[in-house]
């Protein structure tokens, strides 16, 4: 079972992750308030777990209850065209984005 990033990282986007990934499966566009992992190539070696300064990152396993809805998220990112991503998407990311909102860890320049 792959990683999977849930909310706590929408609206942080801190890259700690990326960096100590080996397959290099962890990824976002300039425009993604989050970080995403590639459910296909993640080869569940949990070197992303301790990097996560907002402890985002799972097995899909371990998701929480409450968190579950970011599996399929997670997923589709991969799948679906942008648009079609964000229609489907764009307001649990936008809710989780708000509430994460006055984390000491929140990014300032996604939120400007």
């Amino acid at each position: 079972m792959p990683y999977i990033i849930v909310d706590p990282c929408v609206g942080v986007k801190d890259e700690s992750c990326v960096a100590v990934c080996p397959v290099d499966c962890i990824i976002a566009t300039e425009e993604d308030t989050m970080m995403f992992i590639h459910p296909d190539e993640c080869i569940e070696c949990g070197a992303c777990l301790p990097e996560c300064p907002v402890n985002a990152i799972f097995s899909e396993e371990e998701v929480p209850e409450d968190q579950k809805g970011w599996v399929e998220l997670n997923a589709d990112y991969f799948k679906m065209d942008r648009n079609a991503f964000l229609a489907k998407h764009g307001d649990a990311i936008d809710a989780a984005k708000a509430k994460n909102k006055g984390s000491a860890l929140a990014n300032p320049a996604l939120y400007a």
